[in-house]
């Protein structure tokens, strides 16, 4: 259950104020139906995160002990400072039409949006740490339902109140912590 705990908690504080949520915001304000907005999210982050997560352990596999655990540690110190430099809504990742429909928009557009980012490199290095691939990927979709959800649901009043800046700082103290355990633990 920690994987999943761990999981959950740190891509839904990585993922306020990053590209992803804004695409949210984004989504709901131009196509005002919530709810096929909030199951594109879902599948879409169900698919890249799986993905994600098989990568981390396929890595775990492959690597020595002695390696994936400098790998990891620096790779959580990274992410720690990564989580501190804001994210902008390339205009690219916008979704202009909806041609195919406003689930089929949002899944195509969060799942595009979703690759190489913060929460799909951290769900990469999580699976890597805790070799235990569901409860990571269930713990980083949740985290990532969490944080955007409400931005769809309630939209710029969300995020007009939470301080992102403290947010962050978090974020990156528990990447820090995650980084600096690992390596001790060598």
């Amino acid at each position: 259950m920690e994987s999943f705990f761990v999981s959950t908690g740190i891509v839904a504080l990585a993922e306020m104020g990053d590209k992803t949520q804004l695409l949210s915001l984004v989504l709901a304000a131009r196509f005002k139906r919530p709810w096929p907005i909030v199951l594109g999210i879902l599948v879409a982050t169900l698919l890249n995160h799986a993905g994600a997560g098989a990568v981390g352990a396929w890595v775990t596999h492959w690597l020595g002990h002695d390696t994936l655990r400098w790998v990891l540690g620096l790779s959580f110190i990274a992410m720690a400072a990564w989580t501190m430099v804001p994210d902008k809504l390339d205009e690219d990742t916008a979704v202009q039409k909806a041609a195919h429909g406003v689930f089929l928009s949002t899944l195509i557009a969060f799942f595009l949006a979703e690759m190489g980012d913060k929460t799909q490199v951290a769900t990469v290095a999580l699976a890597a740490r805790y070799a235990d691939l569901w409860p990571v990927v269930a713990g980083t979709t949740l985290g990532m339902m969490l944080a955007n959800v409400p931005v769809v649901l309630l939209g710029d009043k969300v995020t007009k109140k939470v301080p992102l800046r403290v947010v962050h700082a978090v974020a990156a103290l528990l990447f820090l912590v995650l980084g600096v355990g690992v390596l001790a633990a060598a």
